[in-house]
């Protein structure tokens, strides 16, 4: 009997899917026009705040007599003013970094227990608290910080002193209320804290359930499977919600203008009473300020402003490099 040997036919050409342009449907085009239109509004609008604040900010460095930079005399209503940005810089970093080594750990740590530890009836509660203090307005933890937490951090101070004042950074070489960098700093995280809790914990929710179940197989323990499978998959997550907490702490006004004594001194020692930040120095100097005064105040803005765009440009790199060894692409 004679074999057959079968015909290799050649597959089918896939099928085009219709864009959006080709189709005639009006709701495609108005959906499509709609969504171009958002994008160029949104980039038209941060033309011109940077616009803006150039065109502000050129004419106060024109007539600044100091260094723009390095003078610490901030005089908003002098003639001409004399302004140095980096002492508030110095202050707005510093406060920053605090609040960020502070929250994303804790941050870290509550979602994970949401998502994989806690019971469903326990979870559900949690999350709805820490949602709800996502929302509560700044003020509200500014008026908290400066009656219950700084009258109570007296005693952390001193414990830091006496423990950690060899690091230079917890010596505390003046006497006075704790309102200081430091406590802005835990201020901040506080603030910071359910925000980056949320989205956290909604990248662990989408950590496929096939990972985590051949991973326990295997014998993982829960751990392990937090380790392996959770974290690397929301790396990326992790890192969009810190840099959501970090852009509200470098922005935060109210609260910060509530807690901290500012001072126009560069001083490493965390503890001190004193310094500043650009969102709180705006707030409290802007009202006092002349013309020349408002164009220093708008300049120390474009400098926050370009800081923003440099730590969102940062953190979309990093994100852009880390996404593929994620598991987020699988």
């Amino acid at each position: 009997m004679a074999s057959t040997t079968p015909i290799d036919t050649p597959p089918a050409p896939p099928v085009p899917r219709p864009s959006p342009r080709s189709t005639g449907r009006m709701g495609d085009k108005i959906f499509l026009g709609l969504s171009r239109g958002s994008g160029i509004l949104l980039l038209v609008i941060m033309a011109s705040i940077a616009v803006f604040l150039s065109y502000r900010s050129a004419i106060a460095i024109s007539e600044n007599e100091g260094n723009f930079l390095t003078t610490f005399d901030w005089n908003p209503a002098g003639d001409p003013p004399v302004f140095g940005i980096a002492v508030l810089l110095f202050g707005t970093v510093v406060s920053s970094i605090i609040a960020m080594v502070i929250a994303v750990p804790i941050a870290v740590g509550i979602a994970l227990f949401i998502s994989h530890y806690a019971p469903r009836k326990l979870a559900a509660p949690i999350a709805y608290v820490v949602d709800l203090l996502a929302a509560v307005p700044s003020i509200v933890y500014g008026i908290w910080g400066a009656l219950v937490l700084v009258p109570y951090l007296e005693g952390l101070n001193l414990w830091l002193d006496d423990f950690f004042g060899w690091t230079y950074l917890f010596d505390k070489t003046e006497i006075g209320i704790p309102r200081s960098l430091f406590t802005v700093g835990i201020l901040l995280a506080i603030m910071i804290l359910p925000i980056v809790t949320s989205v956290s914990r909604e990248v662990f929710l989408q950590v496929p359930k096939m990972n985590e179940e051949a991973a326990l197989a295997l014998g993982a323990t829960r751990w392990e499977v937090i380790r392996l499978s959770v974290l690397p998959f929301g790396r990326s997550g992790i890192i969009s919600a810190s840099m959501l907490g970090l852009g509200r702490a470098l922005g935060e006004t109210m609260a910060v203008a509530t807690v901290l004594s500012p001072s126009f001194l560069i001083s490493l020692h965390v503890l001190n009473p004193g310094g500043g930040t650009f969102a709180q120095n705006i707030a409290a100097k802007f009202g006092e300020a002349d013309a020349f005064g408002r164009d220093a105040l708008i300049a120390s803005g474009l400098v926050l402003f370009v800081l923003t765009l440099l730590v969102n440009g940062a953190a979309r790199l990093i994100i852009a490099r880390r996404k593929e060894y994620s598991g987020a692409n699988a």
